[in-house]
């Protein structure tokens, strides 16, 4: 598992075997930022990204690389946090970064209650918890922690769907590559 662009290009993050870790795979993450970017090398300058269910770390890392002004890694896993923590410190990173121990609905009012606001949202769950999906949208779409125009990215299974709208966010975009699918949602 590597860094696929930006100022941490080509760089390795470490993973832990055993963890029960599903790391966003390096074609898919591929494909997310390509999306997201467009042709603009640009468009993550400055930003806010949240990576709830972070594992390693890969895809908040990877927004960070592409010039994310800050980026907040939730996990509730206390070994996946010190994966965390370890990846940010093979790469030198000590600013732009929060790292917090929460589990997602816990961290998204938490993350509300100090004020901030986010521009990308990307949630990852354990596959098998598919209700923890609709619970994490519905929170998410009752949060003033969404940015007007965020965009929540959401990974699961191609033969899962999240569904169209979940309370006000509506899904605009399913991309779908080998058994993994990412949603793209904004508030309608």
């Amino acid at each position: 598992m590597r860094v696929i662009g930006g100022r941490y290009r080509s760089r390795p993050l470490h993973s832990l075997p055993g963890l029960n870790l599903r790391p966003t795979a390096d074609r898919l993450r591929e494909a997310l930022f390509n999306v997201l970017t467009a042709g603009n090398p640009e468009a993550f300058a400055g930003v806010v990204w949240i990576d709830l269910f972070a594992g390693t770390g890969a895809v908040g890392i990877e927004a960070l690389s592409r010039g994310a002004a800050m980026v907040y890694f939730v996990e509730s896993a206390g070994r996946a946090v010190e994966l965390i923590r370890k990846n940010l410190r093979s790469l030198g990173v000590e600013a732009g970064v929060q790292v917090r121990k929460l589990d997602s609905v816990r961290a998204i009012a938490t993350l509300a209650a100090d004020g901030v606001q986010a521009d990308f949202v990307f949630l990852d769950p354990p596959y098998r918890m598919e209700t923890t999906y609709r619970q994490t949208l519905e929170a998410l779409s009752r949060s003033p922690l969404l940015k007007r125009g965020a965009i929540v990215i959401v990974e699961h299974q191609k033969k899962f769907d999240p569904g169209e709208q979940v309370a006000s966010l509506q899904r605009y975009r399913w991309l779908k590559q080998s058994h993994a699918a990412l949603s793209f949602y904004r508030r309608s």
